[in-house]
């Protein structure tokens, strides 16, 4: 890897600083073990007040056992945990000022909407028009004003997700904690959620932790995204930098689709064999012989694979250098028949030398290495 690529790493890997904004939670070298698992190994992150940070990983990555620990309702075998700069490392969950919102929303079925929003109010022992007054108002954010007094079992999956989130909301926490709370949805109300959501925090401008496995999620909704690999953190940056820029091959495969070229193949390419990363989207089908670009350059071979996904089209395809890599191309003309006469083809797959990125491999990549699909 390059002196730039390694700068660059290092660079998004280092922790937000109070320069570049206030610190609504601070962990430091938090590790977490269960046994001889650590669930949490030694993460360092800093999440700024205001902004919408997601928690992203596989499952067993570390990501949910993060926030219980920010929660409280774990704690660290070692390191700290701050709050707007107090040590709450050893603080119960009722005393820090954060919320949670949980996967399974854990509304009570017997209580109406507005009972449901204003319990946490009742237990603090506020007093009951200021209740009212601040489940209206929460209700209002969420866009349920006129379901108070339904139950639970009355309302579809996302009006209780809204429920949970007033909820959590009404009692004006710093940091709003949120454990895959759209995970339950299905697919078309779970993108609108994404953006309902988001509209929702940058109203009300509390710090969200989000967690999610899903790459989608995060890229759609996140100011920053913390890439969870393992129990440790892999990468932080925005969603353009963790897309654009992976810092290793395991966030380049994880989010989003991705092409590892090295060895034999990349020297063949690019000129050298440092492996580097290379999105499907980034690399056009072109006859053989195109010409080329100021800047761009070619790998011939034979389309082997075309699956055909009606707003896009997959190809795979074999490099006479070895390996193959994956390209998407929109069907802004193409239909389905003549995508699908690709196979067998001979092409040429272009792409700028700069949309090839240089990654950190934990293997080392020969001729016979497939893409990540």
């Amino acid at each position: 890897m390059s002196a730039s690529a390694t700068a660059r790493t290092a660079a998004d890997r280092t922790p937000a600083s109070s320069g570049s904004g206030a610190i609504a939670v601070s962990l430091a070298q938090v590790t977490k073990r269960f046994g001889a698992v650590v669930a949490v190994d030694g993460v360092d992150l800093d999440v700024l007040e205001g902004e919408f940070l997601t928690m992203l990983g596989p499952s067993g990555s570390g990501k949910t056992t993060m926030l219980r620990l920010i929660a409280g309702f774990e704690l660290p075998t070692a390191g700290r945990v701050l709050l707007h700069g107090d040590d709450v490392t050893e603080w119960p969950p009722f005393d820090r000022d954060v919320n949670t919102v949980f996967q399974d929303y854990a509304l009570f079925p017997h209580m109406s909407v507005a009972e449901n929003v204003e319990y946490g109010l009742k237990v603090k022992k506020v007093a009951k028009a200021q209740r009212k007054t601040r489940v209206q108002e929460t209700l209002a954010i969420v866009r349920l004003v006129g379901f108070e007094d339904r139950r639970p079992a009355q309302l579809s999956g996302g009006q209780r997700q809204r429920v949970a989130l007033a909820r959590a909301l009404v009692n004006r926490p710093r940091v709003l904690l949120l454990d895959e709370p759209l995970a339950a949805l299905d697919r078309k109300l779970r993108e609108e959620m994404q953006v309902e959501l988001k509209q929702i925090q940058e109203h009300v401008g509390i710090t969200f932790v989000f967690v999610t496995h899903d790459q989608g999620e995060a890229l759609t909704m996140s100011d920053r995204i913390a890439v969870f690999n393992d129990g440790r953190v892999e990468q932080v940056g925005s969603p353009a930098d963790v897309y654009e820029r992976p810092a290793t091959e395991f966030v380049a495969d994880f989010v989003g689709t991705s092409n590892v070229l090295g060895g034999r193949a990349a020297t063949a390419v690019l000129g050298a064999a440092n492996p580097v990363m290379i999105r499907p989207e980034k690399i056009r089908l072109a006859d053989p012989g195109a010409i080329l670009a100021e800047g761009e350059v070619a790998a011939p071979g034979e389309i082997r694979d075309v699956r055909y996904l009606g707003s896009d089209t997959r190809y795979r395809v074999a490099l006479d250098a070895g390996g193959h890599l994956v390209v998407e191309s929109q069907n802004l003309t193409t239909t389905s028949t003549d995508a699908l006469a690709a196979q067998g083809r001979r092409v040429e797959l272009v792409f700028r030398r700069e949309h090839a990125r240089a990654i950190t491999t934990t293997d080392e990549h020969d001729d016979s290495e497939p893409s990540k699909e």
